[in-house]
């Protein structure tokens, strides 16, 4: 399975903050978006949707971790007051439901504290950008025997009203060993949504780096690059190759994954691209692949979806 979780505002307002003034009222906006998304209440409803898919493996992308420091000092003293840690969250909901999850691997990406303006004064802000594969632990036919990370080189680099930002993207990886005797290799990550240039070469170094195996290997995750060959060109170099589309194979419909509107209250599904993929190389195949998290009925208690994100699991079968 993977889900980009969604860290809950849309962070671009930021950005185009012309004085540092406007960026701490922008900061401070973000934070309350982002509690208003309320990750505590869809993560119960994506922890619905793991019950019932029961996935092995499951790839999270903006699984962000927010901390937070009264009064601000901006980056010279690093926040530590853990405000959302959304891995836990999910893990902590999944517990609840009697459900064995633990964390194989976790890279961060972008890490990033600004001061945000609060009725209160200026409060520090800190959001730690992740990816991580989670492991179904009540499964006794496989183990992880190997897990790498890294941040990708190529990485975007915005001016704000306070200085330039680094915004590195990331990736994990885990081996697993089948009581079969094989190993087969789970990829998880999301791809730079801003800049074709640098998406392009962050799909190459996934390719050239825990791509370059022998072994039969699984790309999930939010590659941000559409699949019906418009925008981007990461999805037709993947394919070109040699990378097979699971929902192509044996999807049915558009298999649309993107996205709800920022607030995540939009009455009716927004979803008009498909940019989360499951992707296959060497002696593994697809047998089944299901769009999650885009139903009425998936909607939280107070009208929230899941994430802006839908989620897919794909069934998936290795061959001679």
């Amino acid at each position: 399975m993977t889900q980009n979780v969604y860290e809950g505002a849309d962070l671009g307002p930021l950005f185009t903050a012309t004085t540092p003034l406007q960026f701490f009222i922008e900061v401070g906006a973000a934070y309350n978006r982002l509690q208003a998304t309320n990750f505590f209440e869809r993560a119960d409803a994506i922890a619905d949707e793991i019950s019932d898919a029961k996935p092995d493996l499951i790839g999270l992308q903006e699984a962000v971790l927010i901390r937070t420091q009264f009064p601000a000092d901006g980056p010279a003293t690093p926040a530590t007051n853990v405000a959302y840690d959304y891995i836990q969250i999910l893990l902590d909901k999944l517990e609840e439901r009697g459900l064995n999850y633990v964390v194989a691997v976790v890279k961060e990406g972008a890490d990033i504290e600004v001061p945000g303006l609060f009725p209160t004064g200026l409060m520090d802000v800190r959001e730690t950008d992740r990816v991580a594969i989670l492991v179904n632990a009540d499964l006794t036919d496989f183990t992880v025997v190997n897990t790498q990370s890294a941040q990708f080189t190529a990485k975007l680099s915005l001016t704000t009203a306070l200085g330039p930002v680094n915004l590195p993207k990331s990736w994990v990886s885990a081996d697993v060993a089948l009581d079969n005797g094989k190993t087969i290799r789970f990829i998880s990550t999301r791809l730079e949504p801003i800049s074709p240039a640098i998406q392009s070469l962050q799909a190459g170094e996934l390719l050239s780096g825990p791509g370059n195996t022998a072994l039969p290997t699984v790309f999930i995750g939010d590659f941000n690059s559409n699949a019906d060959g418009t925008g981007t060109s990461t999805y037709g170099n993947l394919i070109s190759a040699g990378l097979n589309d699971s929902w192509t194979l044996v999807g049915e419909g558009d298999g649309f994954t993107c996205c709800q509107d920022d607030e995540l209250l939009n009455p009716d599904s927004s979803l008009t691209r498909r940019i989360d993929l499951v992707l296959l190389h060497g002696s593994v195949k697809a047998q089944a692949a299901d769009v999650i998290g885009d139903a009425q009925d998936d909607r939280t208690s107070s009208g929230l979806w899941p994430s802006d994100h839908a989620g897919l699991t794909a069934k998936l079968k290795l061959t001679k």
